[in-house]
């Protein structure tokens, strides 16, 4: 029996790990559960890491996988967890030149200059934060570590840049304190010291054109892209994701295209025996790929998505690297040809006044075929009490959808939103 400790590990993904080839083989015990890790004001990092390290070495059996599909804190200190165990897996260096986002686009500069928009670090509090940027409005600005978007806003003029800053001066540190606590644990060049969690990203604004996700691994050195995922956006400047759509409309040479970009900046950084996720932008008109992001995990929000068109979750992958050996993952064994996750949102601060019981959410899922059903609203909460949000809207609800085409995965989507009693009333405006 081989015992896999899952960082932060919650009942939705326990279910799906358990329906693994294999399962019956495996103990998955949870090394502190979601709640403890991302719902707390303050993600507590030292505790993570140093009751982490306990737990795993007084386990009284031999500890076989540490893995994790949550972003910060989770897949910054899995590095430090593992080696805790003397298990295998990435260096924490090379996941923080996938996390810390100018360390890594200073990176991706060196071996992809042409997939890279210009961009420069600023430093939200000093005295005068505009006169660091050096490209020209508009422009992105994210603080350098952060998930979801959260504190990423479209910079149109010096107002919006205003605005801006006095929002991320104000939450910046939810996640600028505990990613420094890991920084310090890591050997970084001199040039990335100074750029510490309380830094920001400005970058050129890329737009028109289409974006995904390719899912991959890397075992050995050798880098595998196994899957392409669509994201389709909506909201003001189309700065909010509406849903994910497995496999890809895009055309399949330019994916190949895609995926020797992964590969040349993931042998690049030194990045092995782990999973990864790399989010693109293909500009058609001129045929143009823009590498957006890389994060060091697999996408939980795929794994569904997968499950449906592939037969299998891709925490096989996690799971598989976690224990040292090559993925084994094979597509197109699914009940579904077409699957995506649909994010039910609002675009301004309201009040929930009904919420969907658990029979009311099985009653539609059994309604309408494919589909699954997760509500991450209360009734009577404020959305502006919510955690980690983009800077545009709140996300109510997740609508996992399977269909034989594109029609019918909308007229699923729609007849779930017709008939889920979801609802909020927005707020009177001052």
């Amino acid at each position: 029996m081989k015992h896999i400790f899952v960082v932060g590990l919650d009942d939705f993904h326990l279910a799906q790990l358990r329906t693994l080839p294999d399962a019956e083989q495996y103990l998955f015990h949870p090394l502190f559960t979601y709640r403890e890790i991302k719902q707390q004001d303050r993600f507590p990092v030292a505790w993570l890491i140093d009751e982490g390290a306990r737990k795993l070495q007084a386990f009284p059996d031999r500890v076989s996988a540490v893995v994790g599909y949550w972003d910060f804190p989770v897949s910054t200190t899995l590095p430090i967890l593992r080696r805790s165990v003397g298990l295998p897996g990435p260096s924490l260096e090379s996941v923080l030149k996938c996390e810390h986002k100018y360390w890594s686009r200073l990176l991706q500069r060196q071996v992809v200059p042409e997939n890279v928009p210009d961009f420069c670090a600023v430093d939200p509090f000093s005295p005068d934060p505009l006169g660091q940027v050096t490209i020209a409005f508009p422009f992105w600005l994210k603080p350098v570590k952060s998930v979801l978007s959260h504190l990423g806003f479209r910079i149109n003029d010096p107002s919006d840049f205003k605005d801006a800053i006095r929002r991320i001066r104000a939450e910046i540190y939810r996640y600028a304190e505990p990613f420094n606590l890991i920084l310090k644990r890591a050997e970084l060049p001199s040039e990335i010291v100074p750029i510490d969690g309380f830094h920001c990203v400005a970058e050129t604004l890329i737009s028109g054109g289409s974006q995904c996700t390719q899912e991959g691994y890397v075992f050995g050195g050798a880098v595998n892209v196994y899957g392409t995922v669509d994201s389709l956006r909506c909201g003001p400047a189309q700065s909010s994701f509406s849903r994910y759509q497995y496999p890809s409309d895009l055309p399949e040479s330019v994916r190949h295209r895609m995926a020797e970009i992964c590969r040349r900046f993931i042998q690049h950084i030194g990045y092995d025996t782990a999973p990864f996720n790399i989010e693109f932008f293909w500009e058609a008109a001129k045929d143009r790929i823009w590498l957006l992001e890389i994060n060091p995990r697999i996408s939980k929000s795929h794994a569904p998505l997968f499950h449906m068109v592939d037969g299998i979750y891709h925490h096989q992958v996690m799971v598989d690297l976690g224990l040292g050996r090559c993925p084994q993952f094979s597509p197109g064994g699914g009940q579904h040809p077409l699957a995506a996750k649909f994010m039910v949102r609002a675009f301004a601060d309201a009040r929930v006044t009904r919420v969907p019981t658990a029979a009311e959410i099985s009653s539609v899922e059994q309604e309408v075929p494919g589909t699954r059903i997760l509500v991450e609203v209360r009734e009577g909460m404020l959305l502006s009490e919510m955690r980690d949000q983009d800077s545009y809207s709140y996300e109510l609800a997740t609508i996992f959808v399977g269909a034989d085409n594109h029609a019918e995965l909308e007229s699923r989507f729609h007849a779930c939103m017709a008939r889920l009693p979801l609802h909020h009333e927005e707020l009177p405006k001052a």
